[in-house]
């Protein structure tokens, strides 16, 4: 594998770090199985090549993003609280609005940015080549996002969110309001995946409609395959198992289509997919046995 196409699996890593972020948040943090995220992600990069091309300030266009996949969120974890619809459901009928939503809002099914001002824009300025300067500013990105998670986590709030996914029943007894803290969970976990799709499209000079398909897939291969390598024992470990397992995600799937001798072309990229969650899924087990073996051969 070049280093030009290790640096671009190590840019598409990053950027779905965020997305493992998010989906941690609703799958891990509040028990909640959300599909939003395949909308929410295309929604991000809709709302913002639409801004950009349309001469807003391209920083705007990104808060914009991310406010639009809170927004998306709401709606999940509104239905779910206030309806009573189950959560499943509820997000499975936000993807499917949000489909027209985004045609909507782009007007055709893709948006090209080529030559349109970004927030990747400055990098050129930083004198040296795109493929070294996009992945160090989207680092800076996950960074921030990283910390800031980290802080709202071990927070009052997030303390209260903890507890919602923990024991929902339990949380009630102690005063917090679990529907709140649901909404707010949903909303915050789709906003980082519509910042995702945002700086995905910005990166890749365009947004289309199809862009989010699959995307739960991944974020789920990367929170779990994190987990299976990195113990999440705290908060701060599992937050680093999500890019690190995002990051290691995207160097298979490289490795995979780049290896001559597997055979392997573009149009298996889904195969590959499958083929790496089903072993993230099943290698903590096999972790495990194998613990236990090594465990029994030594007493013996």
């Amino acid at each position: 594998m070049s280093t030009i196409a290790a640096l671009g699996a190590l840019e598409s890593g990053l950027v779905f770090a965020l997305v493992a972020f998010g989906v941690f948040m609703t799958f891990r943090i509040l028990e909640f199985p959300d599909l939003t995220v395949d909308g929410s992600f295309p929604l991000g990069a809709a709302v913002s090549a639409i801004m950009i091309v349309s001469g807003v300030n391209p920083w705007l266009a990104t808060i914009a993003a991310f406010g639009a996949g809170m927004m998306a969120g709401v709606v999940t974890a509104w239905m779910n609280t206030k309806l009573g619809i189950l959560n499943l459901l509820a997000s499975i009928l936000t993807m499917i609005a949000l489909y027209s939503i985004n045609l909507r809002i782009m007007g055709k099914p893709n948006v090209a940015l080529l030559g349109e001002t970004t927030v990747l824009t400055p990098t050129e300025s930083w004198g040296m080549p795109y493929y070294w300067a996009t992945p160090l500013a989207f680092s800076v990105v996950v960074l921030i996002m990283f910390f800031f998670l980290l802080k709202f986590l071990n927070s009052q709030p997030g303390l209260a969110m903890r507890a919602t996914g923990a024991n929902a029943r339990m949380a009630r007894a102690q005063g917090i309001n679990t529907d709140r803290m649901i909404i707010l969970g949903v909303a915050v976990s789709n906003g980082l995946v519509g910042l995702a799709g945002s700086l995905f499209a910005q990166s890749q000079g365009s947004a289309d409609i199809t862009m989010g398909v699959g995307v739960i897939v991944i974020g789920l291969a990367s929170v779990i395959g994190g987990e299976a390598i990195i113990t999440p024992k705290t908060m701060f470990l599992a937050l680093v198992a999500c890019v690190v397992g995002s990051i290691l995600y995207r160097f298979a799937i490289a490795l995979a289509l780049n290896a001559d001798f597997i055979g392997l072309k573009a149009q298996d990229l889904n195969l590959v997919t499958a083929v790496l969650v089903a072993f993230a899924i099943v290698a903590p087990k096999l972790k495990a046995n194998l613990s236990a073996r090594f465990s029994s051969s030594k007493k013996q």
